[in-house]
């Protein structure tokens, strides 16, 4: 009787870590494309809850960051080749994003380097790197 309930203990405990996976993964993706959709509308202020908290504390969003920001309407939003394992609950992702300034119709690329980390206790995933920086180089 032992000799079946090894096996079929490591099976089990196989299945319930394939389980916590599958759950990552879908939280991902979804926190992805809610994200991305906000970007796409341009509610930075709903994209900015995406943001790790420490982070957001550090950098924390001006009003002059805000009213810049209402000046742009986001005409592109390419994700390239998606997210990408990067260590152990992280990933990163690369995208392009283009954007039209409302004053000056002048349209511009920016490449957003994008890391998102997985947050086990709470089941979420924060990007650790910031709204995207639109400012002119």
């Amino acid at each position: 009787m032992r000799r079946l309930a090894l096996p079929a203990l490591v099976l089990l405990l196989a299945a319930l870590s394939g389980c916590a996976t599958d759950k990552r993964n879908e939280a991902l993706n979804t926190t992805l494309m809610r994200y991305a959709s906000a970007i796409r509308w341009g509610d930075f202020v709903t994209a900015q809850a995406f943001v790790d908290p420490t982070y957001a504390e550090a950098h924390p969003m001006t009003s002059l960051d805000r009213s810049r920001l209402e000046q742009l309407r986001v005409t592109a939003y390419d994700e390239g080749g998606g997210p990408q394992p990067d260590g152990e609950g992280e990933v990163t992702q690369v995208v392009q994003i283009n954007v039209v300034n409302v004053n000056t119709q002048a349209e511009r690329s920016i490449i957003d380097r994008q890391r998102w980390h997985y947050d086990r206790e709470k089941g979420t995933w924060r990007l650790m790197t910031g709204l995207p920086d639109f400012s002119p180089h």
